[in-house]
């Protein structure tokens, strides 16, 4: 059997690419359905959803390389043609749906790789060149766009490979022409093909349904970076130094893989006096939106029952005294996470410049002191330290009004 193509037949190289692409294709889809439905309660489930995943991704990439020198190849072959062009809507039918489906090998591979260079952590992809790609950045707006384009492109491959396939069988069983047969080895005895009609109209069409399936994925995909509006905002306090901006950043190391995330939503009450130079020097009270976390790709997961249990538990609460340290202040007191109270002691770097002040701190907690993620005893799917980055920039309450 010949290599390349002829105008009546596809040659070897043209057939190994048909028959990799559709059972890697035909793998991914059932991977992706059942990875999808796996429950993640336990460390154990949780390790073998990440493995689905994990081998989800990796064929993807395969799949989108594939497909690329699938592409490659063909452009430069003759195109078989048509055993049924003499039927016109057949034939335009058949037409479209190749044009449907190279570019779903393109585009459901691509996205779906988006999607995952632009989250954090969670289901590696299995290969030695790294998780990002360059021009995506960490950002869940993007991931929540490439991973509903990978959704609705998904779903439009999935229809055209059902037309395929009807279409297959039905010059197998129906028109008994040799459509099929001359994709499988072997050379099929094929008779005078019918006048070929080379017009555009297939591949306009495949590409306003591809636009309208993009516009479809893209106006309905979350557009912004909050994890949970409806959770009831924290109120303003009262407070002698008034927070003007900061972050309360945290960062965990799921499978080997850091993710990290921040608070959207916190308040402090502080007070400090500065011309205090020993013992206790203020106070701070500071209140956390557990809901207004956003943690990547795990965030609903953290915010479940055996993690921060947003429902039952929906603010984290710090109280403690400001004093002395050897390297700057610290604040000394107690954490309260899920119900659970902790003494902590919080070493902090503060810059004075006349009523502004500037701090930050970085810390490590150990998730298993406030009960998150009990059910994972191993640090084998989630570490026990967890990073906290502290930054916030305060103004004394009343120096604005000063003459």
């Amino acid at each position: 059997m010949p290599l390349t193509n002829t105008q009546i037949r596809y040659g070897a190289v043209s057939k190994t690419f048909h028959w990799l692409t559709a059972l890697l294709i035909l793998t991914l889809i059932v991977l992706g359905l059942v990875a999808e439905d796996l429950p993640y309660a336990t460390d154990a489930e949780l390790a073998r959803k990440a493995w689905m995943f994990s081998l989800h991704k990796t064929l993807g990439v395969l799949v989108f390389f594939v497909a690329l020198a699938r592409i490659i190849w063909a452009l430069s072959q003759p195109k078989p043609g048509l055993l049924n062009a003499d039927r016109k809507a057949e034939s335009f039918l058949a037409d479209l749906v190749h044009w449907l489906l190279y570019g779903s090998l393109v585009i459901v591979p691509l996205s779906g790789w988006i999607a995952h260079a632009a989250a954090s952590g969670f289901a590696p992809i299995w290969w030695p060149f790294g998780q990002s790609l360059p021009l995506v950045p960490k950002s869940t707006a993007v991931e929540h766009a490439a991973a509903a384009v990978h959704y609705v492109a998904g779903r439009l491959l999935i229809g055209a490979i059902l037309l395929h396939v009807a279409g297959a069988l039905k010059h197998h069983l129906v028109d008994r022409d040799g459509t099929l047969r001359r994709m499988l080895p072997g050379e099929a005895a094929l008779g005078p093909l019918p006048q070929q009609d080379t017009g555009r109209a297939p591949a306009v069409t495949a590409v306003v349904i591809w636009g309208a399936a993009l516009a479809l994925a893209l106006t309905t995909a979350p557009s912004d970076e909050t994890p949970d509006t409806s959770a009831p905002a924290l109120g303003q306090v009262a407070s002698e130094w008034q927070v003007q901006e900061g972050s309360i950043a945290i960062a965990v190391t799921q499978f080997g893989s850091v993710v990290e995330g921040g608070f959207a939503d916190w308040t402090a009450d502080i007070s400090f006096d500065e011309t205090d130079d020993t013992g206790v020097v203020g106070e701070v009270t500071a209140t956390i939106s557990i809901p207004s976390l956003s943690l990547g790709s795990v965030t609903k997961q953290a915010m479940g029952a055996d993690f921060f249990d947003a429902e039952t538990h929906p603010t984290a609460t710090f109280t403690g005294d400001i004093r002395h340290a050897s390297d700057g202040y610290e604040a000394a007191g107690t954490l309260t996470i899920k119900g659970n109270a902790v003494p902590l002691t919080m070493p902090f770097l503060l810059s004075l410049d006349g009523d502004t002040a500037e701090m930050r701190s970085d810390l490590t907690l150990d998730r298993r002191d406030f009960g998150i993620g009990d059910n994972m005893p191993k640090e084998d799917s989630l570490a026990f330290a967890v990073d906290v980055a502290i930054r916030l920039t305060a103004r004394r309450a009343g120096a604005d009004d000063e003459p």
